[in-house]
C-alpha cells in the first residue's frame, strides 16, 4: 500500500537528508575551530546560487549566533552544521567569532564592603 505523504529522506532527521547536505563528507577538509558559543556573523549578502541551508545561515545570522542557536533553528546536528559552516568560512560568506567572554566577577572584599556599608544607613 502506498501512503501519500512527506519523503522520509527529506524528514528533518533523516540520516538521507543529512548525508546529502554534506556531500556525503563526514569530516571537514579545513580545520576549523568552531564550538557550541561560537558566534556566526555573515560577511556579504546571500549568494543566490547557495544550497538552501546556506543561504538560510547567510540569511539568519546578520547578528551574531552561536552555532547552538543556529543548529537549533534549523533543525539540523551540529556535526552537520559545522560542516556546511566550514564550506561557508572558506567561501567568506561568513565569519567565525569567539564568543563573548563573561564579565569577571566582582571582588568579594568590595561586595562586603558595600553591603556592610548599606546595612549602616
Amino acid at each position: 500500500m502506498n501512503r501519500a505523504g512527506p519523503d522520509p529522506a527529506t524528514a528533518p532527521g533523516s540520516p538521507d537528508r543529512l548525508y546529502i547536505l554534506t556531500g556525503g563528507q563526514t569530516r571537514a577538509e579545513k580545520k576549523t575551530e568552531l564550538d557550541l558559543v561560537t558566534l556566526i556573523v555573515s560577511r556579504t549578502e546571500t549568494d543566490p546560487g547557495l544550497q538552501p541551508e546556506h543561504a538560510a545561515i547567510a540569511r539568519m545570522c546578520h547578528y551574531p549566533l552561536s552555532v547552538a542557536e543556529i543548529s537549533a533553528y534549523l533543525e539540523l546536528p551540529v556535526s552537520t552544521l559545522t560542516l556546511l559552516l566550514t564550506e561557508l568560512l572558506s567561501s567568506s560568506q561568513v565569519e567565525a567569532r569567539p564568543p563573548v567572554p563573561a564579565a569577571a566577577l566582582p571582588d568579594v572584599q568590595l561586595l562586603e564592603a558595600v553591603m556592610n556599608g548599606l546595612q549602616r544607613l
